[in-house]
């Protein structure tokens, strides 16, 4: 959520913001805004001089009983009265404006950073930088729901009995892979300096609100039937959300947390032939970074957190590249984000894999979270980052360390993890 001093002082920038995100629907709001805070702000105003004059009266009250002036104390008291009732009526009507205008302030996007392309939607995203060379071995790489049942590691079979279509078993070393991947991202995201955390798996109403649109939230989450809990879409969620209407310590920042948890989705629509696998699936897992911070330091942490990302999957031996995300594809919260995608060898193509973004002061602004300083209390920047996602990361490692004769080398970070091993190598 921005500033309304924003829409106040500069509502034209806030227009031009809503076009380079292509939602001119969006519009009429900050003329229906601005014009609901001219309200507001009268009343308030009015509200405000009852007060006064009300704290004026009674402060007088006092000296007529005094001097025994009965009919000024009872004139006194009938318009305390009066002013009472007024102040009451002028009250309902400020809560009312405020929430209204609460209400569609949440529905502004925050201003995008003057570096993001302008562009309608994903397929108008920039390549940055590519890391690693992406290689296409002259042996087939088959799909990796196939590489992991050859392994007697994927059973979407039995889920699908149990659960549904968008679940899956994971099982013997494939299961101890993905596992193994995860625990390496949460060392080494501590290693990083990162405090690591697991937070709660559910979350009120109100904090959703707060870190996301209602768009996003109708898309991805899970409602627990008959209470104010949802299940969350990604750790970011609950931590982000830990500082709820907190005024956190100056020196405390910045606030870096890892944290790991599963995550759940609805992933609604059609996903084409990615569904025979575990590409899009309703349960997921992963290690998220999350940072709070001082405005002034918000970019330096952006880079630092995607490249960390990237560092990560260097080290897994998959080639990735960071893409640029066009102002259609922002999220409503982010000033600037990038996605970090890995090489598939059987697509030939990248896929996501994660995602970093920098969302100024505009989610603390939805949740209340504030630090003090020299020069007052002022709202924090928050940001967020993938560390590794599983099972897309899962689907980038089988792929990239595919053998032609079906086994699947393991990288020397991850060899710890698997007590030794260096190969998974298929029974038959």
């Amino acid at each position: 959520m921005i500033d309304i001093n924003l829409i106040r002082e500069n509502k034209e920038l806030v227009k031009e913001n809503i076009k380079k995100k292509f939602q001119s629907e969006k519009l009429p709001l900050v003329d229906e805004i601005e014009e609901k805070d001219k309200k507001f702000r009268q009343v308030k105003s009015q509200a405000d001089d009852l007060r006064c004059e009300r704290n004026n009266i009674s402060s007088k009250i006092g000296e007529y009983v005094r001097n025994k002036e009965m009919d000024k104390v009872e004139h006194a008291k009938k318009r305390v009265n009066e002013i009472n009732t007024q102040i009451a009526s002028l009250t309902v009507d400020e809560e009312r404006l405020q929430n209204e205008i609460h209400e569609k302030m949440l529905l502004i996007p925050n201003i995008i950073d003057p570096s993001v392309p302008i562009g309608k939607d994903d397929s108008e995203n920039v390549e940055l930088e590519k890391f690693g060379e992406p290689v296409v071995p002259n042996y087939e790489i088959p799909h990796h729901a196939d590489i992991m049942e050859r392994l007697s590691g994927l059973d979407k079979e039995s889920a699908g009995r149990t659960s549904g279509e968008g679940f899956y078993y994971l099982t013997g070393d494939i299961a101890r892979i993905h596992s193994a991947m995860l625990s390496y991202a949460r060392d080494f995201m501590i290693d990083k300096g990162f405090t690591y955390t697991i937070p709660p798996f559910m979350i009120h109403g109100s904090v959703v609100e707060g870190v996301m649109s209602f768009p996003e939230m109708e898309a991805m989450m899970y409602k627990i039937e008959g209470e104010d809990l949802y299940l969350i879409g990604t750790s970011e969620h609950s931590m982000i959300g830990r500082y709820l209407g907190q005024i956190v310590d100056e020196k405390s920042l910045p606030i870096a947390l890892t944290s790991y948890s599963p995550c759940f989705r609805k992933e609604g629509g059609a996903h084409g032939i990615e569904e025979k696998g575990v590409y899009r699936v309703h349960q997921f897992e992963k290690q998220e970074m999350i940072v709070l911070c001082k405005p002034e330091d918000s970019w330096n942490w952006y880079d630092k957190m995607w490249k960390a990302t990237v560092e990560l999957f260097r080290n897994l031996d998959i080639p990735v590249r960071t893409i640029e995300c066009c102002s259609g594809d922002l999220a409503d919260l982010k000033v600037k984000s990038c996605d970090i995608e890995a090489w598939s060898p059987r697509q030939q193509k990248y896929f996501e894999v994660g995602s970093c973004s920098n969302l100024s002061d505009a989610q603390a602004r939805r949740l209340g979270i504030r630090t003090k300083g020299e020069n007052g209390t002022y709202f924090v920047h928050t940001l967020n980052n993938t560390v590794l996602a599983s099972p897309r990361a899962l689907i980038a490692f089988v792929e990239n360390n595919y053998n032609e004769d079906g086994s699947i080398n393991i990288p020397k970070v991850l060899q710890p993890y698997m007590g030794g091993k260096d190969k998974i190598i298929p029974k038959n």
